[in-house]
């Protein structure tokens, strides 16, 4: 008898047929399964869980009972209750790595329309407003020589600054938990506090992951802190900033503009006041959004989803504690 497994938001129909060769799959596509009781019945009855974003808390496992493993297909996992999982000696798996110059690209490509305002001027000539030459105040601003500040080097913010300073000749200022000497030989990066950083870079990159530590960690302060020319990017998570207070420092004219990929809410909401304001540029949470990046994480989520089933240990296993206590 075929274990059976759920499948979710994300998982690529090509990785998905071939799960079902191996496995009784129950699928539900994008949102689908939001207060679906069809959802709550495969959930009774799986064994294994695979998709993107779903909350896995305390009263999701209770509907869970044969669960062994709960494969993400993302890089990070705040939507994992960790804990709860480990303490049932439950699986858990994501996909790093494989999105790390996806992403990277996506939110260079960011900061580039923002410095040069390409979406609004796009919209511009679309509009049929563009009768005259460009004035001085629809011009945009030099990326190239720049200083760039990145939060949080990890493989992505290491990949921003290999384009940014290799790319673009832009001195590479970082901060993070710990020291990247790797980063500071190849890019000339350099280590400095957060404050440091804020006051000195022409555009700042959030790229730290989600936790209880880093929720607001840009603020109402930090804004204030920055040239009034800078320019913000946020391609980490929407609760990493306080959105009133960036709109508040745009407003005021305390940073010159934002770069957004993700929000406090998603979707946003259309009422969002972010989004009345042409000094910033909107994504709809993209960073690895390509055609070959999200095949290739459904693949290894499906191949972390079969190995783990099999009684094997996955290749990207995170909570290592479940695996090292198993049964012999």
């Amino acid at each position: 008898m075929k274990q059976k497994v759920l499948s979710y938001m994300r998982v690529d129909e090509r990785v998905r047929a071939e799960l079902e060769k191996e496995f009784d799959v129950t699928s539900f596509q994008n949102h689908e399964y939001v207060g679906d009781p069809r959802f709550d019945q495969a959930l009774k009855e799986a064994d294994g869980i695979i998709g993107l974003a779903l909350k896995v808390t305390k009263e999701l496992l209770e509907l869970a009972p044969n669960v062994k493993i709960v494969s993400n297909v993302s890089v990070g996992y705040d939507n994992l209750d960790l804990e709860e999982l480990t303490k049932r000696q439950i699986m858990a798996t994501n996909t790093p790595n494989i999105l790390d110059d996806t992403t990277a690209d996506a939110m260079f490509g960011l900061l580039l329309a923002t410095a040069r305002r390409i979406p609004e001027l796009d919209h511009y000539v679309k509009a049929g407003q563009w009768t005259v030459s460009l004035q001085p105040e629809q011009y945009g601003i030099d990326v190239h020589h720049k200083t760039l500040g990145i939060i949080g080097m990890g493989n992505i913010g290491t990949a921003i600054a290999k384009r940014a300073h290799l790319g673009f000749d832009m001195k590479i200022l970082y901060h993070n938990r710990s020291r990247r000497p790797e980063a500071e030989e190849r890019f000339q990066a350099t280590y400095c506090e957060l404050d440091e950083l804020l006051e000195r870079s022409d555009y700042v990159c959030l790229m730290v992951p989600a936790s209880k530590a880093t929720k607001h960690l840009i603020g109402k302060a930090e804004f204030q802190r920055m040239k009034r020319t800078a320019i913000f990017i946020n391609g980490s998570r929407g609760q990493n900033i306080d959105e009133e207070a960036l709109y508040e420092a745009l407003v005021q004219g305390e940073i010159r503009a934002a770069g957004m990929d993700v929000f406090t809410e998603e979707p946003t909401r259309p009422d969002n006041p972010l989004l009345s304001l042409s000094n910033v540029v909107t994504l709809p949470h993209i960073g690895s959004s390509t055609i070959e990046c999200e095949y290739q994480m459904s693949k290894l989520a499906a191949d972390n989803l079969r190995k783990g089933l099999q009684g094997q240990k996955p290749p990207t296993l995170i909570n290592e504690e479940v695996w090292n206590r198993r049964e012999p």
